[in-house]
């Protein structure tokens, strides 16, 4: 993986490091560090610049750090100055290009903290007027990543970037649920058959339907949202392993000051920083979060397939829009697509889940290694879920509609309605009705004239569908 998104003229300039020398392109911003990983790993090919908000995470991150040490007295100002600028030139989505490296990698996400420090450092040495890579003016090590390791610096920038994207992933969401509410409206005055175990139970409306839609993933927006608060927990000070050597007293509460005022968040510093930097269980929590609402809304993607059922041979209750041609073979067939993705995303995102839960397990001692394969999974679904909730929403619910006629015939015709006669007539009695109407396709409804069990009055009052849609007290 070596080709970039921007131009490059084939002049290189040289930089060293721990394992010798690499030409670097002239224009790159990054440098020797973030060329090893380009080169090392070309797995996923989903890279760093694919995702813009942890690019912003991390010059959130660093320039935090660079204010705390400057508050500190241990850099000047002029190097303070062209670092923050850098970071806010980062924090405004500029700069993307310059993070070409895969995001599953080995080192415990090394190399996307060196990959901000390289191209935090070249960009403040051109704000100063120097050349790119003259590091003994504003060095990536030295200067930007002050005070830091990247098993601080990463997670943390990390959690930042997470909890940026959940504010996509709950407003797509909360768009679905007033989707769902729409329809429940719609749809309150239309009598269907409710049914368990795929029989025919008692009856409800189409609205009351959609309304438990709606109901469910409010339910799980709050313990997404309950989930995502742990993001703004961050290990900042904790530098290697949690003890903060190579930090000043002061730095990490500094630090997180300066971060929680650029954010405008209620972040925090984590209570043990030695526990937090192997911990990963908040992202955990908002992965399984994520996968209770993925099973949620897979069911409802199946109930909307069976409701759809047909045209002329299944339920037939609603009319899911129809999206494209569903047969190569079967004219005029047109098939539930949009619920079928969105189940397959569903099923993406409970896998993710588990790719989660092992990364997380395989922390070691004071770091867990894994955590580069648990973000991008993480942030996988994040995405893959937005988009799922807002396809589903567009093209699928806002344009359902209801076979009302259909639906009253069904509940008509059906011997659960027996269920509303019981208070009234007993069970046993009720029993006997049900059997006789199965077996001679008779209906319900007459079965009980004919035995003069009701009158037509009493009867009519007890199977008024507003009286069989909720709790209700009547008086024969």
């Amino acid at each position: 993986m070596s080709n970039y998104s921007f131009k490059t003229s084939g002049k290189t300039r040289l930089e060293h490091d721990l394992l010798g020398d690499k030409s670097v392109p002239v224009e790159a911003l990054f440098g020797v560090q973030t060329l090893r990983c380009i080169e090392n790993f070309d797995i996923s090919r989903q890279l760093l610049s694919d995702y813009p908000q942890y690019v912003k995470a991390l010059g959130i991150v660093k320039m935090g750090a660079i204010l705390a040490n400057h508050e500190i007295g241990l850099v000047d100002e002029n190097i303070k100055d062209a670092i923050v600028e850098a970071c806010k030139e980062l924090m405004e989505g500029k700069h993307l290009e310059q993070f070409p490296i895969d995001m599953i990698q080995g080192g415990a996400g090394t190399s996307v903290n060196m990959n901000a420090n390289e191209v935090i450092a070249n960009r403040a040495l051109e704000i100063m007027g120097k050349q790119r890579g003259q590091y003994e003016f504003c060095s990536p090590n030295d200067h930007v990543n002050m005070a830091q390791s990247t098993n601080d610096a990463y997670p943390s920038a990390m959690h930042i970037g997470l909890y940026i994207t959940h504010f996509e992933v709950r407003e797509a969401l909360e768009k679905l649920i007033a989707s769902f509410e729409e329809k429940e409206k719609e749809f309150s005055g239309i009598i269907k058959m409710g049914r368990t175990q795929l029989q025919d139970a008692v009856p409800m409306t189409l609205g009351q339907s959609f309304g438990a839609f709606a109901s469910a993933m409010k339910h799980e927006l709050r313990r997404l949202d309950k989930a995502s608060r742990e993001l703004l927990y961050i290990n900042m000070g904790a530098t290697a392993i949690g003890t903060g050597i190579t930090s000043e007293p002061g730095y990490a509460e500094s630090c997180i000051y300066h971060i929680r005022k650029i954010t405008g968040w209620d972040l925090k510093l984590a209570y043990n920083l030695i526990e937090a930097t192997h911990d990963t269980s908040c992202m955990v929590a908002y992965s399984s979060a994520l996968k209770s609402i993925a099973i949620r809304l897979s069911k409802i993607c199946n109930d909307l397939r069976f409701l759809s059922s047909g045209p002329r041979t299944g339920i037939a209750e609603i009319n899911l829009p129809p999206k494209q041609p569903g047969s190569s073979i079967m004219p005029g067939k047109v098939n539930p697509v949009i619920p079928e993705v969105v189940n397959q995303i569903c099923f993406k995102v409970i896998g993710n889940d588990l790719t989660i839960t092992l990364a997380s397990e395989a922390a070691q001692l004071e770091l867990n290694v894994m955590e580069p394969v648990l973000v991008q999974s993480l942030t996988e679904s994040c995405i893959w879920m937005t988009r799922g909730f807002d396809t589903l929403r567009v093209e699928c619910i806002e344009g359902i509609t209801a076979n009302p006629e259909h639906c009253r015939d069904m509940v008509e015709h059906s011997i659960g309605i027996v269920t509303a006669l019981k208070p009234y007539i007993g069970y046993a009695l009720s029993t006997e009705i049900a059997k006789e109407a199965l077996e001679t396709g008779g209906s319900v409804y007459n079965l009980v004239l004919e035995k003069n069990i009701l009158t037509k009055e009493q009867l009519d009052k007890i199977l008024d569908p507003k009286h069989m849609i909720r709790p209700v007290k009547l008086t024969l």
